[in-house]
């Protein structure tokens, strides 16, 4: 059967750039950037980027768009016989798959805020209010189950439909609306009585936050940032690489698809600051922000409750976005592992992730005394933990080493791979750092990420 491929670059452009935007973005990159001194972090965010996220995710599509296979038998096409880089697949598919048991039920959070800010369910209700509409959500394990089964048969079913009318289509359509929803809530945020303060705390160097916070940690938490925001590591990029044509180089396509992603989370900021500084709420991060800090802001606002539906129904367009694109890399595993139909890949993948996605909406009610890891901590902290601290920064380290050194894929292969098309080319001069150094920064992120969880 001939593989799929993107009907316009666009498309990839697009959907590639939708897996990388995702929840983070919103929740916790402004939140970082206003902490750690504003533009200072925010420039160090882009350098590591250019000097960390463009290689690996470069490397990534590569890998795709040679082997044109997921990670499944991607590494089995590229290696030479007896080696064992293809045991990476198992480290990428759990990566999938554990990203998918709690990304599912928050995204289901994010649709059912929607429902609840659109039907008026936060009018006239006072902080207190507003903090226990969320908790009584996390603790109904029915309405959890139910949003989450909700998410899942929306991605599934979008992927059903095949690479060009499902994912494509779909994805174009929600990304650019996105785009268009970001921008209005940017504008209408950044004019509030008041914003113009929550610009300056956000955007303005602020080198006493940075003396206070050490400029050690400011570049420690962009280089974290950075490299987590683009899901580098596990495959989800590489299904996409598998799907384009030779026409354009990788590098170019690789840095328009960090420059939307950047794009989202800084304008992130330019929505939550002004607005948070506009009513004098202090801007948390994580799900505090986005379900109690936000929601008591829109309550504060004239025609709040417009700008809080269509603020969820962003935060909802961009976990889709990652659910689809993940979502179709465990769906071409399938085929490429099996030999499955789509639609058999679909229906078996859509039941295992529904199942799998269940101690995540457990472990708030039913389940909530199992704190794992540390006091406090929910099965969500422990999935993502094992995501974002461990499967991440490992897969990327063995993407690095398949493209580099002569007992993998090697340089010459990358190298040439990368520069079909027209476009920026990779430099070949690159060779130590991507070989050496850049291994290093994987590893430092993989060791950091551990020791300071415990």
């Amino acid at each position: 059967m001939a593989r799929e491929k993107f009907s316009s670059r666009l498309g990839f452009i697009l959907i590639s750039a939708g897996c990388a935007i995702g929840i983070g973005n919103v929740w916790r990159f402004p939140y970082v950037t206003g902490n750690s001194g504003g533009a200072i972090f925010v420039l160090f965010y882009i350098m590591f980027l250019i000097i960390m996220g463009l290689p690996i995710l470069t490397m990534e599509y590569s890998v795709g768009r040679a082997s044109k296979l997921s990670i499944a038998k991607g590494y089995r096409k590229l290696e030479r016989p007896g080696q064992k880089w293809h045991l990476h697949a198992i480290i990428g598919v759990a990566g999938n798959y554990l990203l998918m048991m709690y990304y599912t039920v928050v995204s289901g959070w994010m649709l059912d805020y929607f429902y609840k800010m659109m039907t008026g369910r936060f009018v006239g209700a006072d902080p207190g209010g507003v903090e226990q509409v969320f908790n009584n959500m996390l603790g109904n394990p029915g309405e959890l189950t139910f949003w989450m089964l909700l998410v899942v048969f929306i991605g599934f079913g979008i992927c059903s439909l095949g690479l060009q009318k499902g994912v494509e289509k779909i994805t174009k359509v929600m990304m650019i609306a996105l785009i268009g929803i970001i921008l209005i809530l940017a504008i209408k945020s950044m004019t509030l009585p008041g914003g113009i303060e929550g610009l300056k705390f956000y955007l303005v160097p602020n080198f006493d936050t940075v003396r206070e916070v050490g400029l050690g940690n400011v570049i420690v938490a962009a280089m974290n940032q950075s490299f987590f925001t683009l899901s580098i590591g596990i495959g989800a990029m590489q299904i996409f690489g598998s799907y384009m044509d030779r026409k354009r180089t990788l590098l170019g396509e690789t840095l328009i698809v960090e420059s939307l992603d950047t794009f989202v989370a800084i304008f992130s900021g330019l929505i939550i600051f002004p607005a948070c500084f506009a009513f004098g709420v202090e801007a948390d991060s994580g799900p505090r922000l986005i379900f109690i800090t936000l929601p008591n802001v829109f309550n504060s606002m004239a025609g709040g409750r417009i700008w809080g539906s269509l603020f969820f129904i962003f935060m909802s367009f961009a976990a889709l976005s990652t659910i689809i694109a993940v979502f179709e890399n465990i769906i071409s595993f399938a085929m490429d592992s099996f030999g499955w139909s789509r639609k058999k890949a679909t229906l078996a993948n859509m039941i295992i992730v529904a199942a799998l996605s269940m101690p995540c909406v457990l472990g708030y009610n039913v389940w909530s005394a199992f704190e794992p890891l540390r006091a406090g901590n929910s099965i969500l902290d422990l999935e993502d933990f094992l995501v974002s601290n461990i499967l991440l920064p490992l897969g990327s380290i063995i993407y690095i080493l398949f493209c580099t050194s002569r007992y993998g894929w090697g340089w010459d292969k990358f190298i040439k791979e990368a520069n079909l098309g027209e476009g920026p080319k990779f430099s070949k001069k690159l060779r130590f750092y991507c070989a050496y150094i850049l291994p290093l920064f994987a590893a430092a992120i993989l060791i950091y990420g551990v020791v300071t969880y415990f």
